[in-house]
C-alpha cells in the first residue's frame, strides 16, 4: 500500500505518523495534493505518477483534480484549527472545502489533541478533544496568558465559538471534522481512508 502526503507538509512536524507508517509496512511518497494532506495510491493516481514520469514531467496538485474520492487533512493541534476556521485563513481553507464538494471528494479533517493544562499554575486541564462537542467545553490556553497585568490575547477564540463554526462549514461544505491522539493520528488518517 502506498499512502500520498502532500509535499506542503512539514516532514519534522509529522514523525509520529509516519514512523506508524514506516512499522506498518505502509510506503509514504509525496506529491502536490489539491485537496487534503493524504490520499490511498489507487489506479488513477498510480497512471498520473505513471504517465508524468514517463515523460519526466513534475506533478503539480490539479493533475489530481478527479482521481480521489475521500482525503484527510490534519491539523497539529486545535490551534491550527482556530487558524483556518476562525481567522483571515478561512476563506482559503473553505475554498478547499468548497472544492472538495464540487469534485465529490469526502474531506476529513483530522485535529490531533492530546488535552493539557490552560495556565502556567496548571489548574485548569483540558481533557483530550475526541468530538466536536468537546470543543463546547474546551478552554483556550490563550485566555491564560497574561502579560503586564493583562490577558495578553482578551479576544481569543473560545472553544464554543469554534465548535459553532465547525458545525456550520460540516452543514454547508459537507466536510467532517474528527479529533484522535497524536499517537492514534496514523491509525486514524488510514481508517478515514477507508484502510
Amino acid at each position: 500500500m502506498i499512502l500520498i502526503e502532500d509535499v506542503c507538509n512539514q516532514k519534522s512536524k509529522h514523525l509520529i505518523k509516519n514512523d506508524y507508517w514506516r512499522l506498518n509496512g505502509i510506503e509514504v511518497k509525496r506529491y502536490p495534493l489539491p485537496i487534503g494532506d493524504y490520499v490511498i495510491v489507487n489506479e488513477k493516481i498510480a497512471d498520473v505518477i505513471k504517465r508524468k514520469s514517463e515523460r519526466n514531467v513534475d506533478i503539480k496538485k490539479m493533475d489530481f483534480i478527479g482521481t480521489y474520492s475521500v482525503c484527510v487533512d490534519t491539523k497539529k493541534d486545535i490551534q491550527e484549527l482556530i487558524q483556518d476556521v476562525c481567522t483571515k485563513d478561512h476563506a482559503r481553507f473553505r475554498d478547499e472545502c468548497i472544492l472538495a464538494q464540487n469534485t465529490g471528494v469526502k474531506l476529513y479533517v483530522l485535529v490531533e489533541d492530546n488535552g493539557g493544562f490552560c495556565d502556567r499554575k496548571c489548574t485548569i486541564y483540558n481533557k483530550p478533544v475526541t468530538c466536536i462537542n468537546d470543543l463546547f467545553r474546551w478552554k483556550n490556553p490563550r485566555a491564560f496568558i497574561w502579560q503586564g497585568g493583562k490577558q495578553k490575547y482578551p479576544r481569543c477564540t473560545k472553544g464554543e465559538q469554534l465548535a459553532k463554526a465547525c458545525i456550520t462549514m460540516e452543514r454547508e461544505y459537507g466536510v467532517s471534522f474528527m479529533f484522535c491522539t497524536k499517537a492514534e493520528a496514523g491509525a486514524k488518517v488510514l481508517s478515514l481512508l477507508g484502510v
